[in-house]
């Protein structure tokens, strides 16, 4: 086997995390508006944006293209890409697709007593919150928090690495991740009812985990990822809502050109 020099190691470390800094910092000023729909981000023009060298800016651009956030503009660079409402929507199915599988797949194998512990508490915890929230109440975006982890925790159980990489490449989407419309959910009319929907299917999915009913659990989660396209077209009719859902800009909306 042949030796890496520590130095050669660290340079690579910390290319990994500029590469890493340069995907956050550009997805962030996306989703935050900051360049638009139809921009021509450029490597060099990044690098001045960013603070970081060339090489880690241009890896960057390609995982993000790769993602489907950006899209290669001939001659060079890359161009923001905006998503029509169907689009939108079949990455809300598919994930919806790929989380049954696990779901399915963890029935099958049986999932281990201290992931069904830590749905459990989970569970709990959103109880907790929900049990004091209000409609329009800000609170309601820490929902978010917990129900990513809960959604975690399903496709963990399923101990299948592949499933969680396809998934991972999914969710990247905007709109597409469980946690997708978090920064809008108080401003969505009905969010607060529409989330004691979602918990109770929270709870009908564990108890299937529970029973090992593949047959059941597998539906049920399919289902319960719908509740993100309620959310969306809730959204899409709220200007509120959709001035504060992250990357709400880049959506092509029906019959608005």
């Amino acid at each position: 086997m042949k030796n890496v020099r520590p130095g050669r190691s660290n340079a690579l470390l910390k290319q990994a995390t500029q590469t890493d800094r340069a995907v956050l910092g550009i997805r962030d000023m996306v989703l935050r508006g900051s360049v638009r729909a139809g921009k021509r981000l450029t490597e060099l023009g990044m690098v001045d944006v960013l603070g970081v060298s060339r090489t880690p800016v241009r890896a960057a651009l390609q995982r993000l293209a790769a993602e489907g956030l950006l899209q290669s503009a001939q001659p060079n660079g890359y161009v923001v890409r905006s998503f029509s409402e169907a689009e939108i929507f079949d990455a809300i199915e598919i994930r919806g697709a790929l989380e049954g599988l696990a779901a399915r797949m963890a029935a099958e194998r049986g999932v281990p007593a201290a992931t069904l512990d830590d749905l459990k508490d989970c569970l709990a915890a959103m109880d907790t919150l929900l049990a004091t929230a209000a409609p329009g109440d800000e609170q309601l975006s820490r929902y978010g928090t917990l129900n990513a982890r809960f959604h975690g925790l399903l496709v963990e159980a399923a101990g299948s690495a592949m499933v969680e990489r396809i998934l991972a490449t999914v969710v990247s989407l905007p709109f597409a991740a469980p946690d997708a419309f978090v920064s809008a959910q108080a401003r969505i009319p009905d969010s607060l009812a529409i989330l004691r929907i979602a918990q109770t299917q929270h709870y009908e999915i564990v108890a299937a985990l529970e029973a090992r009913s593949s047959a059941r659990a597998e539906p049920l989660v399919r289902e319960h990822a719908r509740i993100a396209r309620r959310n969306l077209e809730l959204a899409l009719h709220s200007a509120d809502a959709l001035t504060h859902l992250a990357g709400g800009a880049l959506i092509r909306r029906a019959g608005h050109g």
